[in-house]
C-alpha cells in the first residue's frame, strides 16, 4: 500500500483517529487549478461580453464595470487559490485507512477504514490528461459520500487503485 513514512499514528487507543495525512498532491496540480479556473472565468467574461453587446437598454458604462469587475476578481481567483489549495490538500494511505484533506475556504478531513472500501475508480477529463493527472475515488457507504484524491500524478493514481483495491480485498470486514 503506498505510504509516506509508515507512521502508524492512524492506529492508536483501540482504533483509527483523524490527523493531517503526509502527502500533497502532483505539483502540476497547481497549474491544473489555474488554468481550470482561468477558463471559468473567460466563460463568465464571454458572456457577460455577449449580453453587453446585444442588449440596448441601459448605458455601456454599468456593463464595461461588471467586465472590470469580473477581470478583477477572476485574477485574484486564477492567482490566489491554486497555491493556496495546494498547502492544504493532502492525502495518505495506510493499510488500515484512506486519509484526505481538502479546501481552501473550509478545511475537511476525511478517513475512510479500508474494511469500509466497496469500490475504487480513477478519472481522468482532458485537462487532467493535459497536465498528466489522475482523480482517485474511493466509495464506502458512508453519509459523507466518497473519499476523493485530486490531483495525483497518473502513475501514482494508477498504483493507488491498484494498492486500494488489493487492500480492501485482503481486508476482513462487511464494507458496509
Amino acid at each position: 500500500m503506498t505510504t509516506s513514512t509508515g507512521k502508524a499514528a492512524a492506529v492508536g487507543d483501540g482504533g483509527l483517529r483523524l490527523r493531517e495525512p503526509e502527502n500533497r498532491l502532483e505539483r502540476r496540480v497547481v497549474w491544473y487549478w489555474a488554468v481550470h479556473a482561468l477558463l471559468g472565468w473567460l466563460a463568465f467574461a464571454a458572456a457577460q461580453t455577449v449580453w453587453m453587446l446585444l442588449r440596448d437598454d441601459g448605458p455601456v458604462e454599468w456593463h464595461q464595470a461588471g467586465l472590470v469587475l469580473t477581470a478583477a476578481l477572476g485574477a485574484a481567483h486564477v492567482v490566489v487559490m491554486p497555491p493556496w489549495r495546494y498547502r492544504v490538500h493532502r492525502w495518505e494511505t495506510t493499510p488500515e485507512a484512506i486519509y484526505t484533506q481538502t479546501g481552501w475556504f473550509v478545511e475537511e478531513r476525511r478517513l475512510a477504514p479500508v474494511s469500509r472500501v466497496q469500490t475504487v475508480d480513477s478519472e481522468r477529463g482532458p485537462l487532467e490528461r493535459l497536465f498528466k493527472l489522475t482523480n482517485v475515488t474511493a466509495t464506502t457507504a458512508s453519509a459523507a459520500g466518497p473519499i476523493k484524491i485530486h490531483g495525483l500524478d497518473h502513475a501514482t493514481g494508477r498504483r493507488l487503485v491498484a494498492d486500494i483495491t488489493a487492500a480492501a480485498q485482503a481486508t476482513r470486514g462487511d464494507a458496509t
